[in-house]
């Protein structure tokens, strides 16, 4: 195949899956009732098996995880910090959501906190991580690009929960995560911050940004 129709092809894909199925998803009227998790993980298995056919991959590279501790505590700390910033976000503007979920439905955060890191944050990462570096690296030649593409494409698909704080967060922390992924092509380390964040955000009150139902759990 002609690089350049490689490259128009790769595009069109990029942008169907990343921008066209969550427009899909998001002017669909069956989207809020459905859980977020059960999006998640038919498209999975779809990267999976992409994976799986790629002769230089191998799926032990998902627990690879030599982190210099200098990195594990630099990066300690940046979670340190947006966690109190999240907190503040709350305590200002949606002070009557503040530990929400752990006040109200006990039983669930702890499912959500063992749940989130071990499947949805893990999948994310496999998908707006592994998956489009190493998918699209041929249009996506310059790492800056890279990364604000993944951050981007991450961002974007939060448009199903129908909230601009999700849409922003999500920006940023996809460039964040984006970022450590390029440096240290550790997956799992990568899947571990989003995690934290990922509770962070369900425990101190923003969850029913990510979540379109939650409140009638609470």
């Amino acid at each position: 195949m002609n690089i350049k129709i490689k490259k128009t092809w790769l595009i069109a894909e990029f942008l169907l899956l990343f921008f066209g199925l969550p427009l899909a998803l998001y002017f669909s009227n069956r989207i809020k009732q459905i859980h977020p998790v059960l999006l998640l993980l038919p498209v999975f298995l779809f990267f999976l098996l992409y994976f799986r056919q790629k002769k230089d991959f191998s799926f032990k590279s998902f627990l690879r995880f030599d982190i210099s501790s200098k990195t594990i505590l630099k990066n300690a700390g940046l979670i340190l910090l947006a966690s109190i910033a999240l907190l503040a976000y709350v305590y200002l503007f949606e002070r009557e959501n503040m530990f929400n979920l752990p006040r109200k439905n006990t039983r669930l955060y702890i499912v959500m906190m063992v749940g989130y890191p071990l499947i949805s944050a893990f999948i994310q990462e496999v998908i707006y991580r592994v998956f489009i570096f190493r998918r699209y690296s041929r249009i996506f030649t310059n790492k800056n690009l890279m990364i604000f593409a993944s951050a981007v494409a991450f961002s974007f698909v939060h448009i199903v929960y129908f909230s601009p704080f999700a849409i922003a967060a999500t920006f940023l922390a996809g460039i964040y995560f984006a970022y450590i992924y390029e440096k240290t092509k550790s997956v799992l380390f990568t899947t571990v911050l989003h995690g934290f964040i990922g509770n962070v955000v369900f425990t101190v009150g923003l969850g029913h940004h990510f979540w379109q139902n939650m409140q009638q759990y609470l």
